[in-house]
Parts: structure tokens; C-alpha cells; sequence
């Protein structure tokens, strides 16, 4: 339930212990309820996804309101295991061919001056689902040509042809999320590698280098987790190393009792210093506070 802008959360974690009381730091404002209403009907009427809602997103009383949403592809349930993950996990239904057409009418609807879009993972097809992601970015250009397209994308388990699929079809921002540190990967992403990861920002950055000089790379990672302050540096000079341009930095929070649980609350004050620590290290923007996502201010990041 809500209680004076906080998400109150008062249970158990599995492990039987109390959850950690949320600091007065994760507050949130509530928003425009007519504006949140808009852009859920406009979702529901296009049969479309987002991770705002399925991800549980604490920002999105403040974006909806803003009208502004991050669509999500391949329908709502992933192949993969993550610990930390909202979204259901199973069997997927199949593709909608029509999904991104939709996700670029929602984007005109709402008249977007960038668009993020994401996808579950998609271990079920061939591609990862890569030719689809093409076809969105290609659909939302031609029908929003001024609307900067920002992508955040599976790693198709590292398969080269799939990650250039979604690269030729040319986004502004090539976003992939590294979610945590090297030493967690094994309990935070069960079905993924801290190097594949690396590798896929480090070849969307040599294209970004020969090929589209105009995109800019991202990733992000949650706090809170179990990783230790110099741990998180030691991540930033990774990301710096395959010349990551952009990194996002924010609080992990259980969403449900069967997710991880939360390790700690990190300060504001060390938020602020892994943002300092990043542009000394020579990020082109570190978005990095409490509650910052990979799409907060998404807009803004990349100009």
C-alpha cells in the first residue's frame, strides 16, 4: 500500500527475516492520476507492455505523469531467472507482428521526443528476437522522425548477428545493463556472463565508432545488492574500458517477497559519489541517486 508517498512493505523476506525499513530518502511523489490514466489506456487499447509496470518502477508516478513510458517488447514473460526481477517468468507467447506498429503510434500519441523501449528476454527464438527489435526502432523512425530512439537490450547470449541486427537499424542510444557486479552474478543473473555483458558494449562501441558516430553507449547496475562502495568503481573502470558513454546508478528494491532481498540502503551521499567518480573517469553522464532506472531521465542523459 501507499502510506505518505513511501511504499510501505512490512512482511517477511523468505529467508524469515524483517525487511529493512525504506529511509525517508525513497519517498515518491504521486502524479497526475488523469495523465496516468491516459497513458494506461493508451497501452491497454494497443495491446502493449511496459516496464514501467511490470518492473514495478518507483518513477512512474512521475513519468506517466510526464507522459512518457518505457514500452517493452515480446509480450510479458521472460526466459530467464534474474533474482532480482518483477516480470513473470515461463513460457512466452508468441511475437506480435503488429507490436511495432503499435509501439509507434503510442510513441506519436504521446509525442515523444525520445523513445525507450526495452524487451523481456527471449531464449525461445533463434534471434533472441533481434529482427523485431529492428523492426520496432525502423517502425517508431518512420513514423516519429525526429524522435530519438533509445534501446535497452537482452544479450541475445551473445550472439554477434543478433546484437547487429539491432545496431543497423541505427538507435541513439545502445543501452544493455550490466545490473550488478562480477561477484554477484551467480546469485543476481543466474543466466548470464559479467564478460558477455562487456563484450556486447564493447562491440556496440566500436560500431558506434565506424559506423554511427552519433549513438552513444549505456549501462546501469542497482545498489544494494551486497556489493561493496569500491566494488561499484571497479565496475565504472570496466564500462570505461569497452568506452561505455553512459551509466546509471540506483537503489535496488525487492518487489516482491520470492526476490532478493534488499542488503542494504545506500546513502544519497554515496550516490553523489560514484557520479563524481564516473565523470573523472570520463562517462559522458552518470545518472546516479537512489531512485534512478535505467530510463529516468533517459532524455536528458543523452543529449
Amino acid at each position: 500500500m501507499i502510506e505518505d508517498g513511501v511504499l510501505v512493505q512490512n512482511f517477511l523476506n523468505r529467508k524469515g527475516r524483517e525487511r529493512l525499513k525504506k529511509p525517508d530518502w525513497l519517498k515518491i511523489k504521486l502524479g497526475d492520476p488523469r495523465n496516468q490514466n491516459q497513458v494506461l489506456e493508451l497501452i491497454d487499447g494497443l495491446n502493449l507492455h511496459t516496464v514501467c509496470q511490470e518492473a514495478k518502477c518507483p518513477n512512474i508516478f512521475e513519468c506517466w505523469t510526464d507522459k512518457t513510458a518505457t514500452f517493452m517488447l515480446g509480450g510479458d514473460t521472460c526466459t530467464r531467472h534474474c533474482g532480482f526481477c518483477a516480470v513473470n517468468k515461463g513460457k512466452p507467447m508468441d511475437l506480435d507482428p503488429m507490436e511495432p506498429t503499435h509501439v509507434a503510434e503510442a510513441v506519436k500519441h504521446l509525442d515523444l521526443k525520445h523513445a525507450v523501449i526495452t524487451s523481456v528476454n527471449r531464449d525461445d527464438l533463434p534471434d533472441g528476437g533481434s529482427m523485431h527489435w529492428a523492426e520496432t526502432i525502423l517502425k517508431v523512425r518512420e513514423m516519429n522522425p525526429t524522435c530519438k530512439v533509445e534501446v535497452l537490450i537482452p544479450d541475445f547470449n551473445g550472439d554477434e548477428t543478433a546484437l547487429n541486427n539491432v545496431l543497423n537499424a541505427r538507435p541513439e542510444v545502445l543501452n544493455h545493463n550490466t545490473e550488478t557486479i562480477a561477484r554477484l552474478y551467480r546469485r543476481v543473473r543466474p543466466d548470464a556472463k559479467y564478460n558477455q555483458t562487456l563484450e556486447l558494449l564493447e562491440r556496440s562501441a566500436h560500431f558506434r565508432d565506424t559506423q554511427f558516430p552519433e549513438m552513444k553507449t549505456k549501462s546501469g547496475i542497482m545498489a544494494g545488492l551486497g556489493e561493496e562502495f569500491e566494488e561499484v568503481v571497479d565496475l565504472m573502470r570496466d564500462l570505461r574500458s569497452v568506452s561505455c558513454d553512459i551509466m546509471t546508478i540506483g537503489q535496488y528494491l525487492q518487489p516482491y517477497e520470492k526476490r532478493l532481498p534488499v542488503e542494504r540502503y545506500v546513502t544519497p551521499e554515496e550516490f553523489a559519489e560514484w557520479k563524481r567518480i564516473g565523470m573523472d573517469l570520463g562517462f559522458k553522464h552518470v545518472e546516479s541517486s537512489p531512485l534512478t532506472r535505467s530510463s529516468y531521465h533517459a532524455r536528458e542523459q543523452a543529449e
